[in-house]
């Protein structure tokens, strides 16, 4: 019992690594994925999510003729990259991607400015609320009914199992934003330390 004692209270102190490593995964995860958002192959994948949310559609020309224009990934169509570019895709690509490499550099900036990476944490845990409402809006999302047995809720395809994952991205996001508050109060010392101290 002595060795099983001992490993629980190594996995107890590891709390703080667990931190680290939940703020670099999110870094690197943000900037990458936000990075590929300049390739036309990224951000012709996003468009069945846009062209059906309420909030974002209107960013495209055409959201309602997406499915006759949709390349598979690595293919160049020319004529579906032409449709791409009357829609919109790309810019609207750009700027998204933009926004994501923001809100991880905000994040990273949590050693020097604490008070950057919560407001970078929160933001993702909004983002990551937005990704999940596309299980509700996106039918890509669940697997489609082409005759076989299984299809639609709760099977997800293949872009409703990449939606799933912003789930971990929430709660990723509210744990960094909460330790980053911390450093923050703590750093500015006096009454709201004391504060911070009386609530743990």
């Amino acid at each position: 019992m002595g060795a099983i004692t001992r490993l629980f209270e190594l996995a107890a102190r590891a709390d703080r690594a667990g931190l680290a490593v939940t703020r670099v995964g999110l870094v690197v995860v943000l900037v990458w994925i936000g990075g590929l958002k300049v390739y036309h192959y990224e951000a012709d994948g996003i468009v069945p999510f846009v062209a059906n949310s309420p909030t974002m559609s209107f960013f495209y020309a055409d959201p309602t003729n997406y499915k006759k224009h949709m390349n598979p990934e690595g293919a160049v169509v020319p004529e579906n990259r032409a449709w791409h570019e009357m829609n919109r895709t790309y810019p609207f690509a750009l700027g998204l991607g933009s926004v994501i490499v923001l809100y991880g550099v905000l994040i990273a900036l949590h050693p020097v400015l604490p008070q950057a990476a919560t407001v970078g944490s929160f933001l993702v845990f909004v983002m990551s609320f937005v990704t999940l409402s596309f299980l509700v809006t996106t039918p890509e999302c669940w697997v489609p009914d082409r005759g076989g047995p299984e299809h639609g809720f709760p099977l997800l395809s293949g872009a409703g199992r990449l939606v799933i994952k912003d789930a971990i991205m929430m709660g990723a996001a509210l744990v960094t934003m909460a330790d980053s508050a911390k450093a923050y109060l703590l750093a500015r010392g006096g009454q709201a330390a004391d504060r911070l101290s009386v609530a743990a």
